[in-house]
């Protein structure tokens, strides 16, 4: 709590104004995300899903599993687990010998999917861990097992280049020589596609958005009026960065009693809550060029919206 109240004041204190993505992750949030990913018009989901589906022998190889060698299979933002079952399924059919650690900042999703493999993949050995990606990490760095790390769903896209290649980097630092990442990135393309998975007619996207200032009233004691504020995405194919923001619709005032502190809004004015880079090899091969990782392999869906490199330690 007491790091929501200075991240909040920090952000809003701040020219332009800004919230961090992080906080869209309460027990609400966590389940219209699960109803994003379900939208006609949420690709990113269905194209990565595509590709664990019907390349799941060959993401098992080109992440060089051997049935008789022990691994750790370690899931940052894990969610609700859908694409990685596929993967799950195939290695516990194949007697292949491992331990699966999803990790998520959100208790209430490693609940949700530990629950729902217990159901589905009983025989399956989870091990979830709730918490900062690199504070896990850093407590599974004395195994001298290998590690096969995942992070999926373009996660890594909510961050801007330069603080991917800190994150990357500071992943490499968390793993051994020869351990693997599976990461999988949205790849660039026009507007007319992406900007739709961030702004559906159903106004998922927009709850989610808006959730966030609910979540601020709620825990903060803030008098947000919900009312008052616009879903506004706004993406090029150009710059290659898909970024969300709340959009005051009028002069205001709010109020945040945990913090004491009083916030104006010009009409018009954008509060940043949210950014999606886009990927080509062009880009990661810049941003991998600062870090120790190198490009192994890649696999894309048949449109060629979605890839997931394998890289190498």
């Amino acid at each position: 709590m007491e790091q929501f109240k200075k991240d909040v004041l920090a952000g809003l204190s701040s020219n332009p104004k800004s919230l961090s993505s992080k906080y869209f992750y309460d027990a609400i949030g966590d389940g219209l995300f699960v109803q994003i990913m379900n939208m006609p018009e949420y690709y990113l989901t269905r194209a990565e899903h595509e590709i664990f589906k019907t390349k799941t022998k060959q993401i098992v190889e080109e992440l060089g599993l051997k049935k008789d060698r022990y691994f750790e299979l370690i899931e940052l933002g894990a969610g609700d687990g859908t694409k990685t079952k596929e993967l799950l399924s195939h290695l516990i059919a194949n007697e292949y010998q491992f331990d699966y650690l999803p990790v998520d900042i959100s208790q209430n999703a490693l609940n949700g999917l530990k629950a729902s493999l217990t159901t589905e993949l009983p025989s399956l050995s989870v091990v979830p861990k709730q918490g900062d990606y690199f504070g896990v990490l850093e407590s599974l760095k004395t195994s001298d097992h290998p590690k096969v790390v995942l992070f999926l769903g373009s996660n890594i896209g909510n961050m801007l280049d330069d603080i991917a290649t800190k994150f990357l980097s500071q992943l490499s630092v968390a793993l051994r020589p020869g351990d693997r990442l599976l990461l999988g990135v949205d790849l660039i393309k026009s507007a007319e596609i992406v900007l739709p998975a961030y702004n559906d007619a159903q106004g998922i996207t927009r709850a989610f958005n808006l959730n966030l200032l609910t979540r601020i009233n709620r825990e903060l004691g803030a008098n947000f009026d919900i009312t008052n504020f616009a879903h506004l995405p706004e993406y090029t194919e150009q710059d290659g960065v898909a970024r969300s923001y709340l959009q005051s619709k009028v002069a205001q005032t709010v109020r945040i009693d945990a913090i004491n502190q009083e916030f104006k809004f010009a009409e018009g004015e954008k509060i940043h809550t949210e950014i999606s880079r886009k990927y080509n090899d062009e880009v990661l091969g810049r941003i991998l060029s600062k870090c120790d990782f190198s490009i192994h392999g890649k696999l894309t869906d048949r449109k060629g919206y979605f890839a997931d490199y394998i890289l190498v330690r």
